[in-house]
């Protein structure tokens, strides 16, 4: 049985520049092309070549022929944006949206799955740890072609944004992607074509566990993974929809299996202050390399980090990120904490206004200039003048939302002789292989 096709949205411009690398046929015309080309989007359509279009499909002529795309932005909103040159296998689709020229690639999912692999980690990293990713990321994946085939009824029941007068509640998932699958960046999984090096190993370990996914017994487990969980991975439901997931629910990331209750503020506060024993609690930088890039490494001390405001600058920031104007912020009061100390409500106290926002990314993204590496924090208050903090400092733990595997905790089980199996088992209580295809 042949894997199935992936539509990717690479990303959205108003001018396309792209190579075709080997012959590639405009399926309209039936035109060969090979060599540079450019599209532009003029009032709502794509001109190429001098005609006007609202789509273009550009279907290879051989199995060795590639394309590439000039200038992808990678890291989108984070601290480590930027522009790279990508070059990709498969079909290029081109379609006019409401806002430019939407770039997707149209893949086989084995051939995709190689590409994240190692856009997600490097390729150098130990085959049992790039199996468990194998795994997870075509597990995810599939999952999704599966929920646009069959629209769950939760996605109806749960809008996934809530506001009201005093508090706004929104979590970020898929339901933006109406033109294809998946996107290539951090909010879905990273997909940066062929452009990054791959080595015997990925392909090794994509053909070990080809058509493997997990599953709960009912449906393909929608397996989430994250950075670096800080010692407890996450519930689904407390950063996405309000709907339990049997097989991603809190886990210590260790072989001990009792954790205090985080949900407590004191207990909570305990936890990250202190750098508990887990395998994600790591400074090995042979085993880091592993799951993270060059541009990842630029973030470090990520188990338990620490961030420092201005009262000036947190004010300007949380009044630019929210377009409310807190006036002095004088307290951020978590609410409401989730199973590995996450903050799932956080209310924001200001001389003008109190209001408050949730889920977890919404915090990350109110809270910097690109995103918090969790919400998993505590808040101490400095210099404090007539009620007025003149700083507050962020002290906190983990990277990501922490659902599900963690990648360099698994890392170091990888390390340390588990088979991807057992990592699996480990991340994922209760889900089972099964081979579709």
């Amino acid at each position: 049985m042949e894997a199935p096709v992936v539509n990717v949205g690479i990303m959205t411009e108003k001018a396309v520049s792209f190579v075709f690398n080997g012959e590639y046929i405009h399926t309209e015309s039936s035109t060969f092309l090979t060599g540079e080309q450019r599209a532009l989007f003029i009032n709502g359509n794509i001109v190429y070549n001098g005609k006007l279009y609202k789509e273009l499909f550009f279907e290879p002529a051989s199995h060795t022929s590639s394309f590439d795309l000039k200038a992808v932005t990678i890291g989108l909103n984070f601290h480590w944006q930027r522009q790279e040159d990508q070059r990709f296998k498969g079909s290029l689709n081109l379609v006019a949206g409401e806002n430019g020229i939407v770039v997707i690639n149209n893949i086989d999912v084995e051939e995709y799955l190689t590409s994240v692999i190692s856009s997600e980690m490097s390729a150098t990293a130990s085959l049992e740890l790039l199996k468990a990713h194998a795994v997870i990321s075509r597990s995810w994946l599939l999952a999704q072609l599966e929920k646009n085939i069959l629209p769950t009824k939760a996605a109806a029941k749960y809008p996934s944004c809530r506001r009201e007068q005093d508090q706004l509640i929104r979590w970020y998932d898929r339901e933006d992607h109406m033109m294809f699958d998946v996107c290539a960046d951090d909010h879905c999984q990273r997909y940066q074509g062929i452009t990054r090096s791959t080595t015997p190993r990925v392909k090794e370990a994509i053909e070990a566990t080809r058509g493997e996914i997990l599953t709960d017994g009912e449906a393909i487990c929608d397996a989430r993974f994250s950075k670096c969980c800080g010692g407890v991975t996450e519930q689904f439901e407390h950063c996405w929809e309000p709907v339990p997931h049997s097989y991603l629910t809190a886990v210590r990331d260790s072989k001990e299996t009792s954790y205090p209750d985080l949900t407590d503020p004191v207990e909570a506060e305990m936890w990250i202050r202190n750098s508990p024993e887990a395998f994600c609690n790591t400074t090995n930088k042979d085993i880091l390399r592993q799951v993270l890039n060059n541009y990842d490494q630029e973030t470090t001390n990520f188990y338990r980090w620490q961030v420092s405001y201005t009262q000036t600058e947190l004010a300007e920031l949380i009044h630019r990120k929210t377009g409310i104007d807190f006036g002095e912020i004088q307290d951020l009061i978590p609410l409401e904490r989730d199973t590995s100390g996450r903050i799932e409500k956080l209310q924001i106290v200001g001389t003008r206004r109190v209001y408050t926002i949730g889920k977890e990314l919404e915090i990350r993204r109110t809270l910097s200039e690109t995103h918090l590496y969790s919400s998993a924090f505590i808040v101490d208050k400095e210099d404090i003048h007539v009620n007025i903090p003149q700083r507050l400092v962020l002290t906190g733990a983990g990277w990501g939302h922490g659902v599900g595997l963690c990648q360099i905790g698994a890392a170091v089980m990888g390390a340390k002789g588990y088979s991807y199996t057992e990592i699996l088992e480990h991340y994922f209580r209760g889900a089972y292989i099964e081979k579709r295809y």
